[in-house]
């Protein structure tokens, strides 16, 4: 056995070697960061982030442009609202009454009636574009909004229980609505076992509450007299007719107050999307979100219907337009809100210029919600949200 020559190098076990005239393989992209390169970048696609310090926020570029949109698009429909109606008025005109500096039959009109109204119908259809957005979110179903499992009409039933015996046929106390919400939420969540990710049985239950609450309204509204019911019937499909400031400013504030919790709320509900173990690894309190989440929604859903009564559909058309429009890296709560006010705008305008005598807001956005609702049925993932 011969030794190796002087001046050459053993070869180690397991390793080739190297070949005169051949590079050797450049390191994989997936390879780990070795010390002192830059860190990979892990941002979603479409944010940009911004760093102060030890703190940082991902901007979402198309989620804020989608916003700015729909909030020139909410401008030019509170315009057209305005402008819109049965008088025969002018753009100039409203204008003029729209600053106050028109006949004073003409700026009454804008300022006190038209303007109030569609200003009221913009937050109302905020209110439950995020009630539904975060519904929708936290049971994993589409289907699974305040409209069609029971909030809504349980807010109904508490208003119109408010008139039994009445005459004067006016609508009862706005602020019932989230007290009449808030049990029917509760007697579904029992039923149902829970808010957790049992979303198809959520919507059952709700399905069969909202059932049995709406024949009780119905039950009530029959052993009226006319001029009650006659007063509350247009409410009850769902209507703007004669809301002011009045209720507007307590919905502002409403929205104001909870908009950032919910905003919070949607910023944990991206973590649920994985399962409850996974979550409480990562730091969220699982029980604590799913039930603050549940309450934002009831107040949010249980107002609106107060206010603006039961109007069908814009809680499960808003989140899923936005969706589309904003992209399904984030729970889209904010443009769900702004989808939800230009839809009741845009409803309440066609309704008031569509026909000789004016449609109810509700009508529209249920004769307009039901192919929808077809189409999401029909899609491929069967009104389940995926993520």
């Amino acid at each position: 056995m011969t030794e190796p020559a002087r001046g050459t190098a053993e070869p180690t076990h397991g390793a080739a070697e190297p070949t005169p005239g051949r590079t050797l393989p450049a390191p994989s992209p997936s390879a780990p960061a070795t010390a002192g390169s830059p860190a990979p970048d892990v941002s979603p696609p479409d944010s940009l982030v911004l760093r102060t310090g030890a703190f940082s926020w991902l901007f979402p570029r198309r989620g804020s442009l989608v916003a700015v949109a729909l909030g020139v698009l909410i401008v030019a429909l509170v315009a057209l609202g305005t402008f819109a109606g049965s008088t025969g008025m002018s753009f100039s005109e409203t204008l003029a009454g729209l600053f106050g500096t028109g006949d004073p039959a003409t700026v009454m009109l804008v300022q006190d009636f038209r303007l109030p109204r569609i200003a009221v119908g913009v937050l109302v259809g905020a209110a439950l574009g995020v009630a539904g957005c975060l519904t929708q979110t936290l049971a994993g179903n589409r289907l699974a909004t305040p409209d069609i499992i029971g909030v809504n009409e349980g807010a109904t039933a508490a208003v119109v229980a408010s008139v039994v015996g009445s005459s004067t046929g006016m609508i009862g106390e706005w602020w019932l609505g989230p007290v009449g919400a808030f049990l029917a939420a509760a007697l579904v969540v029992l039923c149902a076992g829970g808010a957790g990710h049992r979303g198809h049985r959520v919507l059952v239950v709700g399905i069969g509450v909202s059932t049995v609450v709406g024949a009780v309204t119905d039950l009530v509204m029959s052993r009226q007299n006319d001029n009650t019911a006659g007063g509350v019937f247009l409410w009850t499909v769902g209507s703007l007719s004669g809301r002011d400031w009045s209720v507007g400013t307590p919905l502002l504030l409403v929205l104001l107050v909870l908009l950032p919790f919910a905003l919070a709320a949607g910023n944990r509900l991206q973590l649920l999307r994985f399962d409850d173990d996974t979550a409480s690894g990562l730091g969220v309190p699982v029980r604590r979100v799913r039930a603050l989440t549940l309450a934002l929604a009831v107040v949010l859903s249980g107002v609106a219907a107060g206010i603006g009564g039961p109007i069908a559909f814009v809680a499960l058309a808003a989140p899923v337009l936005a969706d589309r429009l904003g992209g399904r890296s984030r729970v889209p709560v904010l443009a769900s809100g702004l989808v939800g006010g230009a839809l009741i705008a845009g409803a309440d305008t066609l309704g008031r210029v569509i026909a000789p005598v004016e449609i109810p807001v509700g009508v529209v956005t249920s004769v307009l919600g039901g192919p929808f609702l077809l189409w999401v049925l029909f899609r491929p993932d069967r009104g389940t949200r995926r993520f």
